[in-house]
């Protein structure tokens, strides 16, 4: 294991900021691996910064004074990726005028990285995978071996053990890339890792064009920390920069930060609780609905039986009714708005009648409204124009 010395030497090199364990677990595997000529196969969402992770590599490699080249195979249109991988003869192919190094010859003694590796098309992971056993290939209308001895550290967005169940990935080739894994963990897993993230941004931002840094309230942090980042760190910076250009105060409040966010990208959800269990998670809103339909169905038959005992004589009419399970978001219905009740009620109704009774709980504070129902205020202001609520 690197030292934790190394591991912050490497942060501030390459300008990683975090302190989150994954992260640090991949630098630690990333300063392991680059003395030596495995390849290594670099996974994680789009925009964490593998490419920073394939530097490391190469730059703490004995190959760090010879050529490093990285490729985008996503970005380079399959007719042409094995020409500009491999090379090509004169005359090879319409438009071939002249003979052309590919990468693999440009960058023998180097290091090679191959962004978007499970893009590339059939043909050239053929090509690929006769490099990584043998260290030779063929340029494109030639057939004369060439060697070469190149470093291939590869990454992938996707995930190519279901591309290979799905035959677009050579089974052959993803065990020869994968020799040694790193894995960067995604923006949203790593906590605190966010507001560091922003801090430095703005204050690069702010130091760039010459103004204040901006910086966030306390609601603002935690809606930071609640959106899932899709885009992680690039999308991160991004959102960061637009606010420091864009926005005339330099203290961002949730309600501001929310302009800049999809809705979308939002995590948390409604949670329904009840007194059997108050910290009951749900994975999507229909699991929600479907839980507060039970619930209503179930007060509902109670009271319908107190109702018959009641019309039966048994209990005497002034007698205080004990009350049914009361759910802490939704009050019980009344007795006498028991039979107009539809229990087969739409799962948007059910909705709409959750978010009316804790608006009305709180006496029309959103705020608390949202908290209540365990959703973001941009959720709840959602739903309100939806169902014309205002």
């Amino acid at each position: 294991m690197a030292a934790v010395k190394d591991i912050q030497q490497v942060k501030q090199r390459f300008g990683i900021i975090g302190n989150y364990p994954a992260l640090d677990r991949a630098i630690d595997v990333a300063l392991q691996v680059a003395p030596t000529d495995l390849t290594v196969l670099i996974t994680g969402e789009s925009g964490v910064g593998k490419d920073i992770f394939s530097q490391i590599i190469h730059q703490n490699s004995l190959r760090k004074h010879k050529q490093y080249i990285a490729v985008n195979c996503g970005g380079i249109p399959e007719g042409t990726i094995d020409s500009e991988l491999f090379g090509h003869e004169k005359g090879s192919f319409s438009g071939a005028l002249a003979d052309r190094k590919g990468y693999f010859e440009v960058t023998d003694g180097g290091t090679i990285f191959l962004d978007e590796v499970g893009e590339l098309p059939a043909q050239a992971q053929i090509r690929l995978l006769r490099i990584l056993e043998r260290g030779e290939f063929f340029k494109v209308g030639s057939s004369v071996v060439q060697k070469t001895n190149v470093r291939i550290v590869a990454a992938t967005n996707v995930d190519l053990t279901e591309s290979v169940r799905q035959n677009k990935f050579r089974e052959d080739l993803y065990y020869r890339l994968n020799t040694v894994p790193i894995v960067i963990p995604p923006l949203r897993e790593r906590g605190d890792d966010i507001l560091l993230l922003f801090r430095k941004f703005a204050g690069d931002c702010a130091e760039k064009y010459q103004m204040p840094a901006i910086h966030l309230d306390e609601d603002a942090r935690r809606l930071l920390l609640a959106y899932r980042w899709p885009g992680n760190v690039r999308e991160l910076k991004n959102v960061t920069e637009r606010l420091s250009v864009i926005e005339n105060e330099r203290l961002i409040t949730a309600d501001t930060l929310r302009l800049y966010i999809p809705d979308s990208g939002m995590e948390k959800l409604p949670a329904v609780l009840n007194k059997d269990s108050d910290k009951k998670v749900f994975n999507s809103e229909r699991e929600i609905l479907y839980q507060v339909l039970f619930d209503m169905k179930k007060d509902i038959n109670d009271l319908k039986k107190l109702v018959h005992e009641i019309m039966s004589g048994n209990m005497v009419e002034n007698e205080s009714i004990p009350s049914p399970y009361i759910h802490p978001i939704q009050q019980v219905p009344s007795i006498q708005e028991i039979e107009p009740t539809n229990e087969s009620m739409s799962l948007k109704e059910l909705e709409k009648d959750t978010i009316i009774k804790a608006l009305e709980k709180h006496n029309g504070r959103r705020k608390n409204a949202a908290d209540d129902l365990k959703i973001s205020q941009r959720t709840l202001y959602r739903k309100i124009k939806e169902y014309e609520l205002e």
